[in-house]
């Protein structure tokens, strides 16, 4: 199955997690090459409006400063998704009730594998901590 399939299942439980107030944080790691961009951090806004989440851009070079923007959940969908293949290969999903991580192979194949929970509880509004 390619990877766009893939990714979009592991989207709805994005969504789902989201929807039941268990997103804890979704993270973008395993940049592809050595570029500037190191990570992509997605948190929830506000424990009432679950249409917006705080994206923060996590660069290599002291010279960049990091950039938080907020987003609704269709513009971090599209922001995410750009990012696959381009910048980084796996897609990590925090939530209070298990981990979900999505990757691609060198082949370009997606894969979404489930692991215990990293968080216990969900963290609203910006945070010095990713």
């Amino acid at each position: 199955m390619s990877y766009q399939a893939v990714f979009d299942l592991f989207w709805d439980q994005v969504m789902e997690s989201i929807k039941e107030k268990r997103f804890a944080k979704l993270t973008m790691a395993k940049t592809i090459g050595k570029p500037d961009l190191k990570n992509i951090f997605v948190r929830p806004l506000d424990e009432e409006d679950d249409s917006q989440v705080l994206v923060k851009t996590h660069y290599r070079s002291k010279e960049i400063e990091d950039e938080e923007q907020e987003l609704s959940l269709e513009e971090a969908y599209q922001l995410v998704k750009s990012h696959l293949i381009t910048s980084f290969s796996s897609v990590l999903l925090f939530t209070t009730t298990k981990d979900v991580t999505f990757k691609i192979n060198k082949k370009g194949a997606g894969r979404i594998t489930e692991n215990l929970p990293t968080f216990r509880d969900v963290k609203y509004g910006r945070s010095d901590r990713d």
